[in-house]
Parts: structure tokens; C-alpha cells; sequence
């Protein structure tokens, strides 16, 4: 019951990338998002279930992660793809095949003690895994990106924390330079999460 109302709460109707009228403009696009079968992806997921879009793409590592969602949505005309956010050349192509207008980059280690144990693996997957996934954004003109931080990445006082501000920072340069619309949305802990 509480993880329900936490989870809810987080991705409520005031998040303004989870507005109907946000999400409404790019019903004749592709989305594509990263980490889709994490606590906050698969949330993301089941909103976008309520409208019609053109195509959306579901991206995890976790085959487990994707079983469950595929199993939850069968008749939903998802696309599915196992692959990991660093595999720059996986994800060149998936950007190839599918020519996403909206990424919605939740993909992340989120566990504090064990990124503290890990920095190097934090460090690939938040900090490299996001660089690869905005790079290819900005050249395949994607509209929108919008990535998922932490309220952590203030003032980071853990590596995961670190690695998600330092993220954010990239994510921020790029959009200098960029026609590409970058967005930083951060979340507090939800509870019954992966990484809570």
C-alpha cells in the first residue's frame, strides 16, 4: 500500500514531462525510454499506456525487468530491447531503427551503500551511460530529453550523488550546443524502489 502511494506520488500528473498535455505532443513520434523496467521507468510506462502514441520503446539491461513489463502490457504494441546504455553502438542503432523525437533517460545505479562500495560502476553507468545516451540524442535531432536525476545530486555528499550532478552538468553543456531540448527532473526516494 505505502509503496503504491510513494511511487504514485513521485510521478504525479504535476510532473510537468508526465502532463497529459506534454505527453500529448508527441503522440505521432517515437519515445523512447531507458531503464523501463526499473520503479520509476515502469511507472513512466504505465502512463504512457493511457495514450495513443505512434511507437514507444522499452529499454532495460534487466531481461527479467523487460519479461515483467511485457507480461503486464502484452497488448499494448510496445517495442522491447535489452541493452545496456554504455554499448555506444547498441544504442546508435537502436537511435538508427527507431529515430526517437522523446528519450526519457531513467536508466541508473541508485543504491547509495553500493555505489559507495562501486565508484567505478556508478561512475559508467550514470556519468558515461547518460553522456553516450545525449550525445546520440543531439545527433539523431531528437526534440526532447529529458533526464530523470536525484535530489541526492544537491550538494552530493555520496558517489552516486557525485555521478548523477556531474550528469546533470553534462547533460547542461550540452544543451549550449545542442538542438536538442535538455531536461533535468530530480526525484526524491520511492519507496519499495530499486535503489531505496
Amino acid at each position: 500500500m505505502f509503496e503504491s502511494f510513494f511511487t504514485e506520488q513521485a510521478l504525479q500528473k504535476s510532473t510537468p514531462f508526465m502532463s497529459d498535455d506534454f505527453l500529448k505532443k508527441y503522440k505521432n513520434d517515437t519515445i523512447l525510454i531507458t531503464g523501463a523496467g526499473g520503479s520509476i521507468g515502469s511507472k513512466i510506462v504505465e502512463k504512457l499506456t493511457g495514450i495513443n502514441f505512434k511507437n514507444i520503446v522499452l529499454l532495460d539491461q534487466s531481461e527479467f525487468h523487460l519479461f515483467k513489463l511485457k507480461k503486464k502490457h502484452l497488448s499494448s504494441g510496445f517495442n522491447y530491447e535489452i541493452a545496456d546504455i554504455r554499448d555506444k553502438r547498441k544504442i546508435e542503432y537502436l537511435f538508427q531503427i527507431y529515430k526517437p523525437k522523446l528519450v526519457i533517460h531513467a536508466a541508473a545505479y541508485k543504491h547509495v551503500p553500493l555505489m559507495e562500495a562501486s565508484p567505478y560502476e556508478s561512475i559508467k553507468i550514470n556519468v558515461n551511460g547518460t553522456k553516450i545516451l545525449g550525445d546520440i540524442s543531439s545527433r539523431y535531432n531528437v526534440k526532447k530529453f529529458v533526464f530523470i536525476s536525484t535530489d541526492k545530486a544537491v550538494n552530493p555528499s555520496s558517489v552516486m550523488g557525485a555521478t548523477k550532478r556531474l550528469a546533470e552538468m553534462y547533460i547542461s553543456c550540452l544543451q549550449k550546443e545542442s538542438k536538442t531540448k535538455f531536461i533535468t527532473t530530480r526525484f526524491g526516494n520511492v519507496l519499495g524502489s530499486n535503489g531505496s
